[in-house]
């Protein structure tokens, strides 16, 4: 069996813990690399700075926090949507905010799914589940349709 990999890049040390624990305990990837701003995920996708020579190909999935350090979210999605070799990853974008207007940017841009981050950590980890499921559709879906959703965490962008 591949294995399967994912590239989180979110710079809260809380957040980056809740969703290892999260993922671990809903065995969705045998792998997770964790990136703490924008130019880091760049440099892992692009495989230069410290990823230069990096091996394991590209993520299966990109989970992507909007507000980052040096490089925010929107334009690394920005930058992966542009870029004909990684165009094809499908991108989640992570945010605590409610705001409409980084919806429409993501989803236009071409992120695959918005998820609003809860802050209790049940809500967190039913949140990564239906990440998870919405992964695993994605992945095996024929057209690459993003799945609809019934939890008010995660909307996708058709």
């Amino acid at each position: 069996m591949e294995s399967r990999s994912i590239l989180l890049a979110e710079d809260d040390p809380n957040d980056v813990e809740l969703m290892l624990t999260a993922l671990a305990e809903q065995d969705l990837a045998d792998r997770v690399q964790v990136v703490r701003d924008g130019v880091e995920a760049l440099d892992y996708l692009f495989q230069r700075g410290k990823w230069l020579g990096r091996t394991g190909g590209d993520p299966s999935v990109v989970l992507l926090d909007i507000k980052m350090p040096r490089i925010d979210g929107i334009e690394v999605l920005r930058q992966i949507k542009a870029t004909p070799s990684l165009r094809h990853l499908p991108v989640v974008m992570l945010t605590s905010s409610r705001e409409e207007s980084d919806l429409v940017e993501c989803c236009c841009l071409g992120a695959n799914a918005f998820v609003v981050k809860p802050v209790e950590f049940r809500a967190f980890k039913e949140t990564v589940r239906t990440v998870g499921v919405f992964w695993a559709m994605l992945n095996e879906s024929a057209t690459g349709t993003p799945c609809r959703s019934d939890s008010e965490t995660v909307a996708p962008c058709l």
